[in-house]
């Protein structure tokens, strides 16, 4: 299997397992697809790790299996790329992408659908379709923006050049940079703490906060509005409030 999804302590890993470069050819879109369908809906899935390995994230779309397509391929093909990116996207529980080596391209795209990227000090990003005569197809025009601002963004996919952890970390690309050896290790952490809080919260959360960003502020405040008074009805607005009162905050064990 080119992806598979290994679940502990509530953490859910999407591995990418396509060596050299965990490139990413029609049949690991397809897997990656399925696999983010099936850690949405499972219970015992409550925080979500993507990961390459130890020494790439991913290098990009599979070029010479691109190269053999024409443009009817192509149209036939382009939605269910974009769709496999967004099922990871649309994981309604927080996801982390553990970025060692290359992010390029496709893998570049694939660390955008994360709600938070940790980056290795060897780590390099970019969306270099342009050298190809391309664009990015899997939402890099738009997420990429939406992430760093457009003229950043622009700046990225016009030039397809390559940006080392530091600037990534400068410009929002990534969220934080650690030592190769504890990428994994610092993703899982981080995935692993949240899988304790409260799920239909952080849910909800995602959603307003994803919806805010697609609309305009009046729909995203209904959106917020919508979620927050219907936290009132779960058994985890009741234990985390009776914590607050009984023991101070951040006390709360959920369920």
């Amino acid at each position: 299997m080119t992806v598979t999804l290994e679940v502990a302590e509530g953490v859910g890993t999407l591995l990418l397992d396509r060596p050299p470069m965990n490139a990413l050819d029609v049949a690991t879109q397809d897997r990656l697809k399925e696999l983010a369908e099936e850690a949405t809906r499972r219970d015992d899935v409550r925080a979500v790790v993507i990961y390459g390995g130890e020494r790439v994230f991913a290098a990009g779309a599979d070029i010479k299996e691109m190269q053999d397509m024409d443009h009817t391929a192509m149209v036939l093909r382009s939605r269910a790329l974009q769709d496999s990116f967004t099922a990871v996207a649309r994981i309604p529980k927080p996801v982390v992408a553990a970025i060692t080596g290359y992010a390029l391209g496709g893998g570049c795209e694939l660390a955008l659908c994360a709600d938070y990227r940790i980056a290795a000090d060897n780590a390099k990003l970019g969306q270099p379709e342009i050298l190809l005569g391309l664009i990015p197809g899997a939402g890099g025009t738009q997420r990429l923006p939406r992430l760093v601002g457009p003229s950043k963004a622009k700046d990225l996919i016009f030039t397809g050049r390559q940006v080392k952890a530091d600037e990534a970390l400068a410009i929002g690309l990534v969220d934080r940079v650690v030592p190769a050896a504890e990428v994994y290790e610092q993703a899982h952490a981080w995935a692993a703490k949240l899988a304790q809080g409260p799920a239909i919260a952080l849910r909800a959360a995602k959603e307003s906060v994803d919806t805010g960003l697609e609309t305009d502020i009046d729909t995203g405040l209904a959106v917020e509005r919508n979620w927050f008074a219907g936290l009132f009805a779960t058994e985890d607005r009741e234990t985390g409030m009776r914590s607050f009162v009984e023991e101070g905050p951040g006390k709360a064990k959920f369920r």
